[in-house]
C-alpha cells in the first residue's frame, strides 16, 4: 500500500516561488511514476509535472514548463516541485500521486495514477 506525504504550499504573491515536497512509502519497485497534479473547484484534476524513475523522463504541462522544476531523490522516494514566477491562475489544491504500473508517458495523466496524497493548497494572490 503506497502512502504519500506532502509538504509545502501556502500563500505567495504573484511572481513569487514555492516548494512542494512529497515522500512516498510502501513502494515495491524502483521504477514508478510520481508526479504533481492540481485541481480547482469545478474542474478536472490536471497534471503539472511528473517523472518516471525508470528512464528519468520528466513531463510538464504547458503552463508549468519553463517556470517549474522537478527533482527526485530515488533513495528517499521524495519528489520536489519548485514553482517559480507564480501566477494567480496557479492557485489550486496540489496533489502528489504515484503508480508503479503506469508506463512513462502516462505519468502525467491524472486518471492513470493509483495512489494519492491528501493535497496541499497553493494560493497566489
Amino acid at each position: 500500500h503506497v502512502q504519500l506525504v506532502e509538504s509545502g504550499g501556502g500563500l505567495v504573491q504573484p511572481g513569487g516561488s514555492l516548494r512542494l515536497s512529497c515522500t512516498a512509502s510502501g513502494l515495491t519497485y524502483t521504477r514508478y511514476c510520481m508526479g504533481w497534479f492540481r485541481q480547482v473547484p469545478g474542474k478536472e484534476r490536471e497534471g503539472v509535472a511528473a517523472i518516471y524513475t525508470g528512464d528519468r523522463a520528466r513531463y510538464f504541462s504547458d503552463s508549468a514548463r519553463g517556470r517549474f522544476t522537478l527533482s527526485h531523490d530515488l533513495a528517499r522516494n521524495t519528489l520536489t516541485l519548485v514553482m517559480n514566477s507564480l501566477k494567480p491562475e496557479d492557485t489550486a489544491m496540489y496533489y502528489c500521486a504515484a503508480d508503479e504500473f503506469v508506463e512513462s508517458r502516462a505519468c502525467i495523466v491524472a486518471d492513470e495514477q493509483g495512489s494519492w496524497g491528501q493535497g496541499t493548497q497553493v494560493t497566489v494572490s
